[in-house]
């Protein structure tokens, strides 16, 4: 058996051993040729550098690769770990190990586009070769395009088109296990949990966890209860007190599920209201990591040019305002307990999402990538495409964005989405005494009623940063400039 016939296997954000694409292609290709594939996870440097030492994604990224090193193991094979930067490890170990080719699954981030080309062409000055293939995704970069060749740019026709495309190829699984005899066998005899870099090494606590349960048998828990409630899914998803969402956003982030298996699952329940809007949602995904490849610099940048005039507030004041929405101290309730659930636990419910980023935005003034760049650093299922969506959704700056002269109310949103004031109630344990009225603005609230709840408004709960109308009319003012530039 020729060595040049191996085949190398690079996990990124796909840990997992089933219904893997890149997996499957290495597979196949070792086997058609008579060589082995050989596994490797990097734990990247360049990346890990700027996180905090209490990062719950890394700890769920550990405990993932565990599992997977045990399904790899079960069908033949075995993973290796390294941490380091990819462009010197991915092809120093191609060359020791002797692969021909390395496989791997899309990734359309822009500094990973960067990424992927520098291993490329290092590997093919070493005789050696880059596969990527689609893994992350239904359809992406340019599979769903207008009549005239053009890119979607509005969600509702790009989800019609997507719809339309949709045969039962696009949702099948790729069948790992066929082909699983070409694994490496673990005969390196090097790749084990014991040698891998350990998470301390790395400079991270091993003890920081998140609550979601991590692995593809987790994904799996997790899909199993949702599909119970999926055709609830439209009446519940916007509750944060209620068990509405999947939960299984985390696991889409690091590829511990398939996206197929998901559309499959929704398309089960394609007779319920909650399974459409579901798949809706999932539909979203694609939307967003299509505009990221077509748009790549609007992970930087508004979309729309016209909103790179806005001003947004700046100086002491401004960085005071930040602070205090970073951590849950506004004075308003809801924006303040969806802060303090993120600071906590690392997951923000998705409706509070958009409330907190239309507060910060529109109530405070504040450029929308400072907003972006925290819930970078502290959302558990963080990613970039859907994140800078989100983002410029809020800010009116992104594709199919809400209107810019829509604000969204930070009373009214919190009395319509946790009217008995329970989400509230969990995370800002100080205002649990008020009643389900007084608890969405306690400074309207009378003397007596927080006397009462022995509450001191400025002490014992801020008083708000910001009056609402007031913010209102002066975030018109501020994006007036883009009014003016679409007039013209």
């Amino acid at each position: 058996m020729s060595s040049t016939n191996n085949q190398l296997l690079w996990f990124r954000r796909d840990l997992r051993a089933t219904d893997n694409a890149a997996l499957y292609h290495a597979l196949k290709a070792a086997q058609a040729a008579g060589g082995v594939v050989h596994c490797v996870f990097i734990f990247d440097e360049t990346i890990l550098a700027h996180l905090p030492r209490q990062d719950r994604r890394i700890t769920f990224i550990w405990d993932s690769l565990l599992e997977l090193d045990a399904a790899l193991k079960a069908l033949g094979g075995c993973l290796h770990v390294r941490y380091g930067k990819p462009l010197t490890l991915i092809p120093a170990l191609a060359k020791q190990l002797g692969v021909s080719a390395v496989h791997t699954n899309h990734d359309d981030e822009p500094q990973a586009q960067a990424r992927d080309a520098a291993v490329g062409q290092a590997l093919q000055a070493q005789g050696a070769v880059l596969a990527t293939y689609k893994d992350h995704v239904i359809f992406e970069r340019s599979e769903v395009m207008t009549q005239q060749g053009n890119r979607y740019s509005v969600f509702t026709p790009y989800k019609n088109a997507w719809i339309k495309a949709l045969t039962p190829f696009y949702t099948q699984a790729y069948s790992v296990a066929q082909y699983a005899g070409a694994f490496d066998g673990g005969s390196d005899g090097v790749s084990k949990p014991s040698t891998w870099p350990s998470l301390d090494s790395m400079g991270f606590d091993d003890t920081c966890r998140m609550v979601t349960p991590a692995g593809e048998s987790g994904a799996q828990r997790l899909l199993a209860e949702f599909t119970s409630r999926m055709g609830q899914y439209h009446a519940t998803r916007d509750f944060p007190a209620v068990k509405g969402p999947s939960y299984l956003s985390v696991h889409l982030r690091f590829g511990t599920i398939s996206i197929r298996q998901l559309v499959r699952e929704a398309l089960v329940q394609q007779d319920t209201e909650g399974g459409k809007v579901w798949l809706s949602e999932l539909i979203w995904r694609d939307f967003y990591h299509q505009i990221m490849h077509h748009f790549p610099y609007a992970m930087q940048a508004a979309l729309k040019p016209e909103y790179q005039a806005i001003a947004w507030e700046q100086g002491a004041a401004a960085d005071e305002r930040f602070a205090a929405w970073c951590e849950g101290r506004t004075g308003y309730p809801l924006v303040d307990a969806a802060q303090r659930q993120l600071n906590q636990t690392g997951y923000m419910h998705n409706r509070l999402r958009m409330v907190s980023a239309c507060f910060l935005i529109k109530d405070l003034g504040i450029d929308w990538r400072r907003g972006e760049a925290y819930f970078a650093t502290h959302l558990n299922d963080f990613d970039l495409a859907a994140n800078n969506g989100g983002w410029q959704w809020a800010a009116s700056s992104g594709c199919d964005a809400q209107p810019y002269f829509r604000i969204f109310n930070p009373i009214t949103q919190s009395e319509k989405f946790d009217k008995l004031g329970k989400f509230i109630r969990r995370y800002v344990p100080e205002l649990a005494p008020l009643n389900d009225k007084n608890i969405h603005a306690p400074w309207l609230a009378e003397g007596l009623v927080l006397k009462a709840a022995s509450i001191n408004l400025g002490e014992t709960y801020p008083m708000p940063i910001v009056d609402h109308a007031k913010a209102r009319l002066a975030t018109l003012a501020r994006y007036a400039v883009v009014k003016k530039a679409a007039d013209a």
